[in-house]
């Protein structure tokens, strides 16, 4: 039973993990990358839409994108998903494609790009303690019920821990990676 506990809390970490490295790709970092956009809805016959269901996303150089709608008349709603969206970026239409030019980032812009990434890797570490706790709640519950011994909660949340600190690793090492990716000019 521990050893279930133990794995399903290492599951959790992981997915923790891999959710702050798939909200990381939304952040503009001075290269094109079809994940900025990936986030976009598109008002598509009155649904909204996921712009990658409606457009190919193609990186054509260093610092800009390339989006073709699938539809002609899709055209300007997926042009004003852009314009509406968080990111700050201004599409140019020529015919039936839309190009994103990427502005070179600001040194102020970095910094608070940093600030961001390092908030995010911030909640994801706390998710990460939370399943900590759950694990170790789990473990004390089977204590209570008298399933295991004392010896046997302090050896699963040592074991616990462990996996929590291997975790919060991941967290920092991806905080460091893309801070390099930012401040890289």
């Amino acid at each position: 039973m521990i050893n279930d506990i133990k794995k399903d809390a290492q599951t959790r970490m992981a997915k923790s993990v891999e959710a702050f490295r798939h909200d990381l790709t939304k952040l503009r970092t001075g290269r094109a990358s079809p994940a900025i956009v990936d986030h976009l809805k598109v008002n598509y016959y009155g649904s909204d839409m996921p712009l990658t269901q409606v457009a190919s996303v193609a990186v054509s150089d260093a610092r800009s994108l390339v989006i073709t709608p699938w539809e002609k008349q899709m055209v300007a709603a997926v042009e004003k998903a852009i314009i509406n969206s968080d990111l700050g970026l201004t599409p140019t239409t020529a015919g039936t494609v839309i190009r994103i030019n990427l502005p070179p980032l600001t040194e102020e812009r970095r910094k608070d790009l940093t600030k961001v990434v390092h908030s995010n890797g911030e909640d994801a570490k706390v998710a990460i303690r939370n399943i900590r706790r759950d694990a170790n709640h789990q473990v004390k519950e089977l204590l209570k019920e008298k399933l295991v011994t004392e010896d046997d909660v302090r050896k699963a949340e040592d074991d616990i821990q462990k996996i929590t600190d291997g975790a919060i690793k991941d967290v920092d090492e991806v905080i460091k990676a893309k801070e390099q990716e930012l401040m890289a000019v």
